[in-house]
């Protein structure tokens, strides 16, 4: 049985353009005439060495860095007048935090949901239960009330990734998002992540070292290389989506699991 045309031709659509693109520290190339575009229902794993200009790239993408030269686009969009970025998740690479930076964990798993356009908006009830559902799926609902700087860098990096999965987004782009997670808790990401890209219309472009996870998942063998970088993609087309549309479900049979490996 086919899937209709249309939703075949949509899930073709780029959602990020690269064209020519090239960044440069100080005069020095880091990223050089790149040429990519990720499609929608793509898994993209992200490889290089250090130096190679992953995480710039990922920055770049997120309008945190701009390039020396070429376009980016966006859901089809020139970066430079993109605006719907409640679309996209973003979770950097683990940084240390101030521990006396005043927010708790659900404050700023909550503060994902808020864009430029709707900063002051009165959270609802269903905002309200995203953020439960999202502390759920990363299992810190028990920390919620905690501030986030006096927790450990893994139990950080999970708020961090709620915050990211809160919205649902379209694109989600993750910059080595297990440093510092347990090994139960890294295979109950992957599980939940994999789930998500095979049945919930989400793009996926991922920074990883996990060689393993990359060649299981995306295959053995990138489909594109540019200077130090590899791109290793999937591409999902499932016909039955998933019907269950909180984020929690698909860690219910890791749940005790997860729960019985949390590193502090």
């Amino acid at each position: 049985m086919s899937q209709p045309d249309l939703f075949t031709a949509a899930c073709h659509e780029d959602v990020i353009t690269i064209r020519d693109l090239s960044f440069a520290y100080d005069h020095k190339p880091v990223i050089e005439n790149l040429q990519f575009s990720v499609k929608q229902r793509d898994f993209v794993g992200l490889i290089g060495s250090n130096g190679a200009g992953k995480t710039t790239l990922l920055r770049m993408i997120v309008g945190l860095v701009k390039p020396t030269e070429g376009e980016i686009r966006l859901f089809g969009e020139p970066i430079t007048t993109f605006r719907d970025w409640e679309r996209i998740g973003y979770v950097p690479q683990k940084s240390s935090l101030n521990p006396l930076f005043p927010a708790t964990v659900r404050e700023v798993v909550v503060s994902g949901l808020y864009g430029k356009k709707n900063l002051f908006r009165r959270l609802t009830k269903t905002d309200l239960q995203k953020c439960d559902d999202a502390l759920h799926a990363m299992s810190i609902e028990d920390l919620a009330e905690k501030r986030i700087g006096q927790l450990s860098g893994g139990q950080q990096q999970r708020v961090f990734l709620a915050r990211a999965l809160v919205n649902n987004p379209d694109l989600l782009i993750l910059d080595e998002p297990t440093v510092g997670i347990d090994i139960e808790t890294q295979q109950g990401f992957f599980h939940m992540i994999k789930h998500m890209h095979q049945h919930h219309h989400i793009t996926f472009l991922m920074v990883s070292h996990d060689m393993d996870m990359i060649e299981t998942y995306l295959g053995k063998e990138p489909v594109e290389r540019s200077g130090k970088l590899k791109f290793y993609v999937k591409h999902s087309h499932e016909i039955e989506d998933c019907r269950e549309t909180d984020l929690a479900h698909s860690l219910k049979d890791l749940r005790i699991k997860l729960q019985s490996h949390v590193t502090y």
